[in-house]
């Protein structure tokens, strides 16, 4: 049996070798394409994406295959509330490259979507999304406020306070050199809640800002960054389930999907037994880790992640009073009934019905007085601290009609990057803005 492995492995590393030393043929013999072969651009009638209520909105698609218009071939398309899409789609024909897609309107504030594909001349599938606004100003959430929303965080957070964190530390040779030290360290959060990050700090002796990136949902291996050290900062990168980020790959594998999976519903009979309960504290107990360092400015902490990140965000930066600015991409865990009234809902998509994420395991009534605890609008309403927030229209795991709800319930001084074309990503010009923006608030010592 070892016999046969072993010649299965070297069989796949020779397989995966060819392919590898094929394409760098190609590069060597031909060089890198500098465009994609099918190239495909959809414009709004309005430039901006954005409509009034009832306004009539069309898409203009134009394709090319290697430069040649695509002429005569169908395109497919369905349109309505964005993630509640009809089954039944409409198509129209290609003519010199062009095709004008009738999107349709709507009469209350959200988000219409458009999905269209049509066939390469080598048959495969070019498909996209695109998503357009209508007065999304006006999006308002489903989420009614608890009267003891700020006395059960208040408890929350004092009860893990009185949990010693305990730093235990690993150093990370790979991710060190001259300019910055980086360690892997273990936190105890709360009674029985550990994290883990990566905490990278300039290794110039002085003091410095903190940063805490909070992660995406899952429960993959985080990796390390110098990008915020490189500005001056010190880093935490944090994990929230306490998955040993050591372990091999294949063993973390096996490990976090035998203790991670489903974690989005776990608990949720109660607001004191669900899973972010323990998680939301444990990001305001990384904070005073950070503010415990003996490298730290004593004026500045900054909160930024995307996603799930983005969410714990807004949550740490409205629950530890030592934020100073806070900066959310595309935040999930946010409207979170949303489908309940069929209108799209944030990340995990809970009553969907048709997202794994997205599945509760107790009565709908009984989900939604905890998820009130939860959604991240409510912590939105609580913000004192200044808010970067930048998010795209296209993004089908967290929908922009989420994001909005929540962005206009924040009443702290706010700035927005919205793209109308990203989804679930950022361009690199909204990090720079976002890094150009967190630079003019920073206090200097002394101030």
């Amino acid at each position: 049996m070892k016999a046969f492995c072993s010649r299965l492995a070297m069989t796949a590393t020779a397989a995966i070798m060819a392919i590898t030393a094929s394409a760098q043929k190609f590069q060597q013999e031909f060089g890198n394409p500098r465009k994609i072969f099918v190239e495909t651009v959809a414009t709004p009638n309005h430039s901006d994406s954005r409509y009034c209520l009832g306004q009539q909105a069309t898409l203009r698609i134009v394709a090319r295959e290697g430069g040649v218009p695509v002429e005569g071939r169908k395109v497919y398309y369905k349109t309505g509330p964005e993630m509640l899409m009809p089954a039944a789609y409409d198509s129209t024909t290609f003519v010199a490259g062009e095709a004008l897609l009738t999107v349709g309107t709507m009469h209350e504030p959200g988000f219409l979507a458009c999905e269209y594909w049509f066939r390469t001349a080598e048959g495969k599938t070019c498909r996209d999304l695109v998503k357009l606004a209508y007065q999304p100003e006006q999006i308002r959430t489903f989420t009614a406020m608890p009267q003891d929303f700020e006395k059960f965080w208040q408890k929350a957070v004092k009860e893990a306070r009185k949990v010693p964190l305990e730093p235990e530390f690993w150093d990370v040779p790979d991710a060190t050199n001259s300019k910055v030290k980086t360690q892997l360290v273990r936190l105890h959060v709360g009674k029985d809640k550990w994290l883990q990050g990566y905490l990278s700090q300039p290794t110039d002796g002085g003091k410095h800002p903190v940063v805490l990136c909070p992660p995406g949902a899952g429960s993959k291996k985080i990796t390390p960054s110098d990008y915020f050290p490189n500005e001056g900062c010190i880093y935490l990168k944090i994990e929230i389930h306490d998955n040993d980020q050591r372990l091999p790959d294949a063993a973390y594998e096996d490990m976090r999907q035998k203790k991670c999976d489903g974690y989005m519903s776990r608990g949720m009979q109660s607001p004191d037994t669900y899973y972010y309960k323990d998680v939301y504290a444990g990001c305001v107990r990384a904070v005073d880790f950070l503010c415990s360092l003996p490298g730290w400015d004593g004026k500045n902490v900054i909160v930024t992640g995307g996603s799930q990140g983005g969410a714990l965000t807004i949550v740490t930066a409205a629950l530890n009073e030592k934020v100073t600015m806070c900066a959310p991409f595309y935040p999930a865990l946010c409207d979170l009934t949303g489908f309940l009234h069929q209108r799209a809902g944030g990340w995990p998509k809970f009553f969907s019905g048709f997202y794994k994420d997205g599945r509760t395991t107790v009565a709908d009534d009984v989900a939604v007085e905890t998820l009130k605890y939860f959604d991240v609008v409510n912590f939105a309403r609580l913000l004192k601290v200044p808010t970067f927030m930048s998010w795209g229209y296209n993004d089908d795991t967290c929908s922009p009609t989420s994001v909005w709800a929540a962005w206009n319930e924040i009443t702290a001084p706010k700035l927005c990057d919205i793209t109308p074309s990203s989804g679930h990503w950022r361009f690199p010009s909204s990090q720079e803005k976002c890094l150009r923006w967190m630079k003019s608030l920073m206090k200097a010592p002394g101030q």
